[in-house]
C-alpha cells in the first residue's frame, strides 16, 4: 500500500512539475502588476532572429526548476530589442528610432544593456526597478537557476556583507603587520 501511495505522490508531483510554465509578460504587464505587488523583474532581450534566443526558449525556459524559481521570484518579461512599439515609464518615451529598419533597436534595451547590445542578454531588476546583474548570451539550465536562486532570494545582499567583512579583515591585517617607525631610546 506504502509503495502505491509513494508511486502516486511520485507520478502526481512530477507530471505537476513538468507542467511548470513560465509567466511571460510585456513590459506594460509586469510594470502594471508591480504597482499591484512589487516584485523583481527578470528582462530576457531577444530578437526574432537569434538563434541562440530560440535555444533558450526550448531549452532552459522550459526546465520546471527555472520556471518554478522565475514564477516565484520574478515578473517574468519577454522584451524585444527590436520591437517597434513605444513605452512609457518614469516619465520617459521609449522607442525604436528607426522602426522601419532592418535591426533598429529600441531604446528601452539599450538602456537596460548599457549600449552593449547582444543576444540573448537577461536583466534583473529589483523591487524598485534597479538593475542588478546582466547575463549575456546562452545560459544552461544549472548557471541561470542559480542566478535566478541567487538573486530572487536575496542571497546576493548576504554575499556583498560577506566581501565587505572578508575586505576589512584584510585592511585590519594589514595595517598591524606594517612596521611603525620611531625612534627607539
Amino acid at each position: 500500500m506504502k509503495a502505491i501511495t509513494l508511486t502516486l505522490f511520485l507520478l502526481f508531483s512530477i507530471g505537476g512539475f513538468s507542467q511548470a510554465k513560465i509567466e511571460w509578460l510585456s513590459w506594460n504587464e509586469a510594470v502594471k502588476l508591480h504597482k499591484e505587488n512589487p516584485k523583481k523583474i527578470f528582462i530576457d532581450v531577444y530578437t526574432d532572429w537569434c538563434g541562440w534566443c530560440k535555444k533558450m526558449d526550448a531549452s532552459t525556459f522550459v526546465d520546471p526548476a527555472v520556471a518554478n524559481a522565475m514564477n516565484e521570484f520574478f515578473y517574468a518579461v519577454k522584451l524585444d530589442a527590436e520591437m517597434k512599439d513605444s513605452i512609457q515609464f518614469n516619465n520617459h518615451l521609449f522607442i525604436n528610432p528607426n522602426p522601419e529598419t532592418k535591426r533598429s533597436v529600441h531604446t528601452l534595451a539599450r538602456s537596460l544593456l548599457d549600449n552593449q547590445m547582444s543576444y540573448p542578454s537577461f536583466v534583473l531588476l529589483d523591487e524598485n526597478f534597479n538593475r542588478q546583474y546582466i547575463i549575456k548570451g546562452y545560459q544552461k539550465v544549472p548557471s541561470m537557476l542559480g542566478t535566478l536562486l541567487f538573486f530572487g532570494s536575496n542571497q546576493y545582499t548576504k554575499y556583498g556583507q560577506y566581501l565587505m567583512y572578508e575586505q576589512q579583515k584584510q585592511q585590519q591585517a594589514a595595517s598591524s603587520q606594517q612596521p611603525t617607525t620611531g625612534v627607539a631610546k
